[in-house]
C-alpha cells in the first residue's frame, strides 16, 4: 500500500462511517472540497505541513505508520539558551506529561542516573540551584553571575509545581544506584569552588539534598501503591523515562542535560519496557526489603553528602 493510502486508511479509522472523509480533511486543512478530493483520490499529494497537521489533529503516530525497524521518528524538547526558553521547556513538559498521565492506569519508569528532576520542583533553595546549574551548563554564553544574584520568574515555579503534582499522583517506579546523587553533589562543590556559590548556601544545598534522601526513605515505608524505588548495583543508569498507559508506551531518551527525544515507536518502547522490567527483577525493592537493606542504601547516601559538607568546609579552614 502506498504511503498516502496508508495514511488515509489511518484517518478513516479515526472518524465515524457517517462522516465524509473529504469534508473532514477539507475542514482540518482549510482547503476546498475539490482540493481535498484530489488528495484523497491520489491525484495530488499531501505536503509535509499538511501531513503533520492531519497527524496532530487525528492523533496518528507517523512513526508507527511509516518507520521501519532500523529507523525511529522522534520529537524533541526545545533547546534552552535562556530563562525564557527554560520556562517554555517546563511549560511544554508539564502539558505533555499531564496529557499522557490523565489515565488512572498510567505508570512511569525512571532510570535515575541523576536524581529525577521532579524532586527539585518544590520551591526550595535546591530548586533554584538546579535552574541556575541547568542554565549555566546549557548556555556557554550565559553571563556568569553568582547564585546569590540569580533570579527566576514566578511562573517558573508554577510549572515546576504542576510537574511535581503530576509525578506524585502517578504510579512511579524509580531505579537508583549509589551514583545517582553524585552529579548534584559535584555541582554544589564545583560552583562553590568557582566562587559562584557562597559557603552558607553550599551548606544549605547539601542539607536540602539530605531532606530529599530522607523524604524518599519515608516514602519507602509508607503504605501506598503509587511509589516504588529499586536499588540496582549491576548497570549504569541513563535518565531514560518511559510512560505506560492502557493503550500505548511513550519513551523519553536524554540527549543533553535537559533535552529529550520523545517517541511512541511501538517496537522500541516495548523493548525499553522489557528492559525496565529486567532491571527491576535484578534490583532490590527498597520499599519491600528489610530495614537493613534500606539503611545500607540511604545511610551510604547520607554519608556521601556529609563527606562533601566536610570537604567544602575544610577549604575554609585552610584559609585560616
Amino acid at each position: 500500500m502506498k504511503t498516502q493510502d496508508l495514511f488515509l486508511k489511518a484517518i478513516r479509522q479515526k472518524i465515524s462511517d457517517s462522516t465524509s472523509l473529504i469534508d473532514k480533511i477539507a475542514g482540518v486543512l482549510e482547503i476546498s472540497y475539490d482540493a481535498s478530493h484530489r488528495r484523497i483520490s491520489g491525484k495530488s499529494k499531501f505536503s509535509i505541513d499538511e501531513t503533520i497537521k492531519l497527524a496532530g489533529h487525528f492523533n496518528i503516530s507517523l512513526d508507527h505508520l511509516f518507520s521501519n525497524k532500523e529507523k525511529v521518528i522522534v520529537e524533541k524538547t526545545i533547546e534552552i539558551e535562556n530563562l525564557k526558553d527554560m520556562l517554555q521547556y517546563f511549560k511544554s513538559s508539564a502539558e505533555n506529561i499531564e496529557l499522557l498521565t490523565k489515565n488512572k492506569k498510567t505508570e512511569l519508569y525512571y532510570s535515575a542516573k541523576d536524581i529525577p528532576l521532579f524532586y527539585f520542583m518544590d520551591g526550595t533553595i535546591l530548586s533554584k540551584f538546579k535552574a541556575f546549574v541547568w542554565l549555566n551548563l546549557l548556555n556557554s554564553s550565559q553571563k556568569k553571575v553568582a547564585f546569590e544574584n540569580f533570579v527566576i520568574d514566578e511562573s517558573f515555579t508554577e510549572y515546576m509545581q504542576k510537574l511535581k503534582k503530576i509525578y506524585e499522583t502517578t504510579i512511579v517506579n524509580e531505579v537508583w544506584n549509589d551514583t545517582t546523587i553524585n552529579s548534584s553533589l559535584q555541582q554544589i562543590l564545583y560552583f562553590y569552588e568557582a566562587g559562584l556559590l557562597n559557603l552558607k548556601n553550599a551548606n544549605a544545598l547539601c542539607i536540602d539534598l539530605k531532606r530529599i534522601i530522607n523524604l524518599i526513605r519515608t516514602k519507602c515505608n509508607e503504605s501506598n501503591d503509587t511509589f516504588s524505588i529499586y536499588y540496582n548495583e549491576l548497570i549504569l543508569l541513563n535518565n531514560n523515562m518511559l510512560i505506560e498507559t492502557d493503550n500505548k508506551l511513550t519513551m523519553f531518551v536524554p540527549y543533553t542535560l535537559l533535552g529529550y527525544f520523545i517517541t511512541d515507536n511501538e517496537e522500541s518502547c516495548k523493548n525499553v519496557h522489557q528492559f525496565f522490567k529486567q532491571q527491576i527483577i535484578n534490583s532490590i525493592p527498597l520499599g519491600k526489603s528489610g530495614i537493613k537493606e534500606q539503611n545500607l542504601f540511604f545511610n551510604r547516601a547520607i554519608r556521601k553528602i556529609d563527606y562533601y559538607i566536610e570537604k567544602i568546609n575544610s577549604q575554609v579552614d585552610l584559609l585560616f
